[in-house]
């Protein structure tokens, strides 16, 4: 079986991947890759508790960081040394602006029959942008010519809104309940909890004529209304 290489696949002007010379493969595959992926949230101060509530806000975008690593020293370290930018330039690439897109260019990473790297997103295999690129030379030719470069690079995933809200679908009661506040808890984040969405606290406090949505008394118990798909409570 043939080695498979790593390769980064960017998009042309018409933000098509499908361009043979859009394509770059890794000299030598990576060691190793690192994922992270995480989520945001907001404290909120309780007076007297000892600590704040979190609130959650958003999801964050997944992320890959890998090393790259590139070599000249076939061409010659003495006579005829090739500068190993030459090579990494490429990388370099992907951070510059598109005079089409305004923005720089996305890519898909690949690897082999498993295809994509990223591990929580689409199952299709996600675009990404490169977010940062750091590099590190440690071999050089008698004349100072860089020989072999380590990349540091790191991708982020890339979702549109569309996307998005496919792969994470928000759905409500489909009858009345109801639910006993918790010390602490805002009126957001049970709207987050029953609902999935923390705007949608509204129609809680219309079904409980609170005169004061952000004072909720621990212990009371809140109507929880079913909602319809465009939001109105019934």
């Amino acid at each position: 079986m043939s080695l498979q290489k790593l390769t980064i696949t960017y998009e042309d002007a018409n933000g098509k991947f499908d361009n043979p010379a859009n394509r770059i493969e890794a000299q030598f595959n990576p060691e190793k890759y690192s994922l992270t992926k995480g989520v945001h949230f907001a404290e909120i101060d309780i007076p007297g508790l000892g600590s704040p509530i979190l609130q959650f806000v958003r999801g964050l975008d997944e992320k890959i960081t890998l090393e790259l690593f590139y070599d000249t020293t076939d061409s010659g370290m003495v006579n005829n040394p090739r500068d190993v930018r030459q090579k990494t330039v490429k990388i370099y690439d992907l951070l510059k602006i598109n005079s089409a897109t305004h923005a720089p260019p996305r890519c898909k990473l690949s690897w082999g029959d498993g295809g994509q790297l990223f591990s929580f997103g689409s199952s299709l295999n996600p675009r990404c942008v490169v977010e940062s690129v750091s590099e590190e030379f440690n071999l050089f030719s008698p004349s100072g010519i860089p020989l072999r470069a380590k990349l540091n690079v790191t991708f982020r995933e890339y979702k549109t809104i569309e996307e998005q809200l496919k792969e994470i679908p928000k759905h409500s009661p489909d009858r009345t309940k109801f639910r006993t506040v918790q010390r602490g808890e805002t009126l957001s984040y049970i709207a987050w909890t029953v609902y999935g969405d923390s705007t949608q606290w509204r129609p809680i406090a219309d079904a409980n004529t609170l005169a004061n949505p952000r004072l909720l008394i621990p212990g009371t118990q809140l109507r929880i209304p079913s909602l319809t798909s465009s939001g109105a409570s019934t």
